[in-house]
């Protein structure tokens, strides 16, 4: 590839993530993202993926592709693309920020964790990959993917793109849960995805 050819492949990434970004604030103009918009996102992007090798357009359109697989953009779904789309465009909702256990509930000290034959469970946006990358590590560890927060549920494990206003996002409510289990002598364990990869060296 020649200089101009370089150059002119920086201008088209340039010109695509000022257009994302343009595109990811109307979105967020409404406090949230239905089913309608993620569609039309994933349209955007599925395009621009044609004439770019941007990282940040493959992974979204990777993270999006995920969610819309089913055909369903879920509550929580919604959530996580709601959030992604703050980082992008900057607007404060702080989501990149490392998990801070002073403010989230999880266990310390950190506990050690058994996979074999264990139930778990992901809530929030997690920056090693999309729930399916994440229950297929579970699988390959020995372990067990939870549908849903029950009393037969061994480990949660908290997104590393969850915040300390945990409490006021969709997932907030399967942490509820599960701290009202624990709290109640059930054997659950919350713990924070950087935990959960040390533990499973998924580096």
């Amino acid at each position: 590839m020649d200089i101009f050819q370089r150059f002119n492949r920086k201008s088209i990434d340039d010109r695509q993530i000022d257009t994302l970004i343009g595109l990811s604030k109307g979105l967020l103009a409404d406090g949230k993202v239905d089913q309608a918009e993620a569609e039309f996102l994933q349209t955007w992007l599925i395009q621009s993926r044609q004439t770019t090798e941007n990282p940040v357009i493959i992974n979204l359109l990777s993270r999006v592709d995920a969610m819309l697989e089913d055909g369903v953009l879920d509550s929580e779904e919604s959530s996580e693309l709601l959030s992604i789309l703050h980082k992008l465009t900057g607007e404060p909702s702080v989501v990149g920020e490392l998990a801070k256990t002073t403010s989230l509930p999880v266990d310390e000290p950190a506990p050690s964790i058994i996979f074999e034959d264990n139930q778990f469970l992901f809530t929030g946006t997690c920056v090693y990959g999309s729930r399916k990358d994440c229950q297929s590590a579970i699988e390959s560890l020995g372990g067990i993917n939870a549908k849903g927060v029950t009393k037969k549920l061994d480990y949660l494990v908290l997104g590393t793109y969850v915040t300390d206003s945990w409490i006021h996002e969709s997932y907030g409510r399967k942490i509820e849960k599960a701290m009202q289990y624990r709290d109640e002598g059930m054997p659950i364990t919350i713990i924070t995805e950087e935990h959960w990869i040390n533990e499973g060296k998924l580096r």
